[in-house]
């Protein structure tokens, strides 16, 4: 497998061509679609490019077209308000002239403020746990062409062969697999890149399938940044469902550093079909 050097923050090196406009790349070797977190991550990276001494804490987004990865994506940024203390930015991803993704984010001035969370559950520790390319092999399913930048170890894998319905929660650790410095907006953009590698899977966890009958895709993204961490460490990504109906799955996720802090909330909506064989 192949991996160029530090292929994640090549993803978030995004060329500015004109006033609040830039273009992003995507790697070689991903398929027939971008994947989703790309242009979230990218997306957040180009509002970002607006914004002066003021965080995220949350933004929202929708999926609208399959992205093409063979082209490149133009990243329209509106400035929607700089207030006194928040400044919202909308930015429209374009291929081919079509909108195949937009996202409203929202920053502040960084302050001092009440305090609470929830806790870090107890789960094994990640260095006690297969990667996600060492489960394939044990499944016997043949390594991808290139490793993604986010390694993922999930605590309880769903087989490649499962038939049993198992319950719609899902943990995993997950981190950049190379450093991506200290800067908190770029940390924040490459969590925001590994959000959307595992979420759906917890509503597809109680209706196990067999390999090719399924047809998903992610139709809406949405993260609240709590606290400012180092996504070069691990991260425990705690995701449930507790709905799926009318071909779509609803996820959640609680993101907490080595730590223990919850760092980051994420919720999706997930298209989930299944697709009959022939």
């Amino acid at each position: 497998m192949s991996q160029p050097q530090n292929e994640l923050l090549e993803i978030l090196n995004l060329e500015q061509i004109e006033l609040d406009l830039y273009r992003g790349l995507t790697p070689a070797g991903q398929g027939q679609r971008i994947y989703g977190g790309q242009v979230v991550a990218q997306a957040l990276t180009a509002a970002y490019r607006t914004i002066e001494g003021r965080l995220c804490h949350s933004m929202h987004a929708y999926f609208i077209r399959p992205g093409d990865p063979s082209i490149p994506i133009l990243f329209q940024v509106d400035r929607a308000r700089d207030g006194g203390s928040f400044s919202v930015r909308r930015v429209t991803a374009i291929q081919n002239g079509k909108q195949i993704f937009n996202l409203a984010a929202s920053f502040q001035v960084p302050e001092d403020g009440f305090e609470h969370q929830d806790q870090l559950p107890a789960v094994p520790a990640p260095e006690d746990l297969l990667n996600e390319e060492q489960l394939r092999e044990a499944d016997g399913v043949p390594p991808r062409d290139r490793e993604w930048p986010v390694e993922v170890r999930p605590i309880d894998p769903q087989r490649r062969d499962q038939t049993e319905p198992m319950a719609p929660l899902y943990n995993v650790w997950f981190k950049a697999r190379q450093s991506v410095g200290t800067d908190v907006a770029v940390n924040q953009c490459a969590l925001a890149y590994g959000s959307d590698m595992s979420l759906l899977d917890a509503s597809l966890r109680p209706h196990p399938v067999p390999h090719g009958h399924l047809q998903v895709a992610s139709l809406d993204h949405a993260l609240w940044f709590h606290r400012a961490s180092d996504f070069s460490d691990w991260h425990l990504y705690v995701q449930d469902s507790p709905s799926a109906s009318g071909g779509r799955g609803f996820n959640r996720g609680s993101i907490y550093d080595r730590q223990g802090r919850l760092v980051a909330s994420a919720t999706q909506e997930a298209l989930i079909r299944h697709r009959p064989p022939g």
